[in-house]
């Protein structure tokens, strides 16, 4: 049981990390084909140009909590398989 909650931890942050940051790019690689610019702070496309600012400075509880979540996973996992083990 405890390996299962460890490899959940361990794997389910970064699947929902990448989610957000390719369902992001998703909607500014839409926004560009129009012919637009991404205000990567409103997450809106409008007609002025802004600056890239990069999904852990919009985003870092997201980013953070999610890998600290993994890394809790992590020992969580090598705590069940030496665990099994004995």
């Amino acid at each position: 049981m405890i390996l299962r909650i460890g490899l959940l931890l361990l794997v389910l942050p970064a699947v929902v990390l990448m989610g957000v940051f390719f369902f992001e790019q998703m909607q500014i690689s839409d926004c560009l084909a129009e012919g637009g610019y991404w205000d990567y702070l409103k997450s809106a496309c409008d007609q002025q140009s802004h600056p890239f600012i990069p999904l852990m400075a919009r985003k870092p509880l997201l980013v953070n909590g999610g890998m600290l979540l993994s890394c809790l996973g992590l020992l969580i996992t090598i705590v069940g398989l030496y665990r099994r083990r004995m």
